[in-house]
């Protein structure tokens, strides 16, 4: 499988070190240029290109960006393509983003909203870098780390939880993408090692308007 990743950052490379390390081929990008990417071949063994063309590289694609530049994000070239939505919303880097603030929106559904005709999955947002480069994770329970997915497309959807799986984690589908709020940022889901059963714990004590207290995850 191939797969393009958008955002170079710390999720980005942790993400393209599981894809090649599960025997995948992977392009990243970023919004900089590839001039700017020279030295992650030689430290991960991705491919580097441009945005347009690690979207052209890609069956699937991992968007990975600061939240506040998902309307930059390019419409139709990545129509039809199954995107994975690693972005999470932190005001004190992407500002204040009304319809988040008031909870009328979720991360999810902005860029679904923008990304008309894509196969949007939220996945991968809810675990920090330096776990992601690890690989699945056996907790002191002896049950696998788990991972929580959301979508509305089931065939993306168990796509996304294959790659998942390659990766070494267990899947929890959270649902729709309408119920991806449950493992957004400061919610009990995000980025606290649970296995199969503490993720669907977590999901389900996730309360739409209240926020876990700041540090209470690992960052």
């Amino acid at each position: 499988m191939r797969i393009g990743v958008i955002g170079a950052g710390f999720i980005g490379q942790a993400f393209a070190r599981q894809v090649i390390a599960a025997g995948h081929d992977v392009m990243i990008s970023n919004s900089r240029g590839p001039q700017t990417l020279s030295s992650i071949p030689p430290k991960i063994g991705a491919q580097i290109g441009s945005l347009h063309e690690a979207i052209g590289f890609g069956e699937i694609i991992l968007i990975a960006i600061p939240f506040h530049q998902y309307a930059t994000l390019p419409v139709e070239p990545l129509r039809d393509k199954i995107v994975l939505d690693a972005n999470n919303y932190y005001p004190d880097r992407d500002g204040s983003i009304p319809e988040l603030d008031e909870r009328r929106a979720t991360t999810s559904g902005l860029l679904a909203q923008h990304l008309t005709g894509s196969r949007l999955v939220k996945a991968f947002n809810a675990i920090l870098a330096s776990d992601l480069e690890k690989g699945g994770q056996t907790l002191p329970s002896g049950n696998r780390r788990a991972l929580p997915i959301a979508g509305d497309d089931d065939a993306a959807k168990e796509s996304v939880a294959r790659l998942v799986r390659q990766f070494g984690f267990d899947v929890v589908d959270a649902g729709s993408l309408a119920e991806s709020w449950r493992f957004e940022r400061a919610k009990p889901a995000y980025c606290i090692p649970f296995d199969r059963e503490g993720v669907r714990q977590a999901l389900d004590e996730a309360q739409r308007d209240i926020d876990m207290p700041e540090g209470s995850w690992r960052r």
